[in-house]
């Protein structure tokens, strides 16, 4: 709601939002909570003073209305210092000031409750290889979670951290460009068991790569701590359309991911309103972002239930994935492994029904099912 419409070739298109007025309009139309970036709530430069009372009316709003604050972030982007990256500045004392903010925004994320504080790495990257030692920037980048992380347990904080990829956007090239990145990383991390992911729909599929194949390996891993839902076109740039608005049957099989899961996080909406709207069209937006994960998980309760597509499903033998592939009992496995006799040439001919199965999916999502 805090996007005004601004964009790379132009200015922006309609006046801002109160951050009270947000959390009012978000009750009013069903929200759980509310997330922001520390400098969309306390502007930079504000005195202790002007910090504290603008924090006390935000709790009180928080309270007004039962909204939570799941989720805080850190922006380390907009200002000119990080032009050349935060955590993986080349200079030393632009780190130490990054570091810094990050753990004034930890600290206020605690103080309302947040369990999750996101790390987007907006100008880790860069454009010019020849300027950065990219082993030596991942060490910056790790030093900086780790400590973060020694700081949240030293404080006695109940959060986590969660990793957001994304390819490239503002930098040529960002360093923990997709999920298979970031889940390496983790590994490398002095608290990995503290640290997880947050994948963006927009993130993954701008470079086009499937978003809830992502989210599938994040939640394998154990390692999905939040996620940030919007709406993005392959190829393009990072577009955070409303939910659903783009990449339909991605959205739906995102949607059915979650939902068969159980994932208990947050479904938040990383997403802003087109730079058409005036703010009647933000709210608009907002509710279409939440109406449409709605509507897509009654579509994925609807799927677990339609004879059809349940039976072009055991066509596809997807129920035999769950299967083990090694033979038992495993005293005996590499024995009857070799033994077992195949009939290759039925095995090649199988026809598993894909165009069927996806035909039905298609008319579900169109509304015929």
């Amino acid at each position: 709601m805090g996007n005004r419409g601004r964009d790379p070739f132009g200015h922006e298109t309609r006046p801002p939002i109160d951050p009270i007025d947000a959390v009012k309009r978000l009750a009013d139309l069903g929200a759980y909570g509310v997330n922001f970036h520390d400098d969309d709530l306390v502007p930079p430069g504000s005195s202790a003073a002007e910090r504290d009372q603008i924090v006390i009316a935000f709790h009180r709003a928080l309270a007004d209305t039962g909204l939570r604050v799941p989720m805080a972030t850190t922006n380390l982007f907009s200002q000119p210092v990080f032009k050349d990256g935060a955590f993986t500045a080349n200079d030393p004392k632009v780190r130490r000031f990054a570091l810094r903010k990050t753990l004034d925004a930890i600290d206020l994320g605690a103080e309302l409750g947040a369990s999750v504080f996101v790390m987007w790495g907006g100008r880790e990257g860069v454009e010019c290889d020849a300027a950065v030692d990219v082993p030596a920037a991942l060490d910056c980048y790790a030093e900086a979670i780790n400590a973060s992380c020694a700081y949240i347990t030293e404080q006695g904080y109940e959060m986590e951290i969660a990793i957001e990829p994304k390819p490239n956007e503002p930098r040529g090239n960002l360093f923990l460009p997709t999920v298979g990145h970031a889940l390496a990383f983790i590994h490398e991390l002095e608290y990995p068991e503290m640290v997880g992911l947050n994948p963006e729909f927009a993130h993954e599929t701008m470079s086009g790569l499937s978003f809830h194949h992502g989210v599938a390996q994040a939640l394998w891993a154990d390692k999905l701590f939040h996620i940030d839902l919007n709406g993005q076109v392959p190829g393009k740039y990072d577009q955070d359309f409303r939910f659903g608005s783009e990449g339909h049957k991605d959205a739906f099989y995102l949607v059915k991911l979650l939902e068969e899961a159980e994932w208990n996080g947050m479904r938040h909406f990383d997403a802003h309103a087109y730079r058409t709207e005036d703010e009647d069209g933000v709210w608009e937006f907002a509710r279409g972002c939440m109406r449409t994960y709605l509507i897509l998980k009654e579509k994925a309760a609807r799927f677990a239930v339609d004879d059809e597509i349940q039976a072009a499903l055991a066509v596809a033998k997807v129920d035999q994935l769950g299967l083990p592939t090694l033979p038992e009992p495993p005293e005996t496995r590499w024995k009857t492994l070799r033994e077992e006799t195949f009939d290759v040439d039925a095995l090649a001919t199988y026809g598993y029904g894909h165009e069927r199965l996806d035909q039905l999916v298609t008319e579900l999502l169109l509304g015929i099912r």
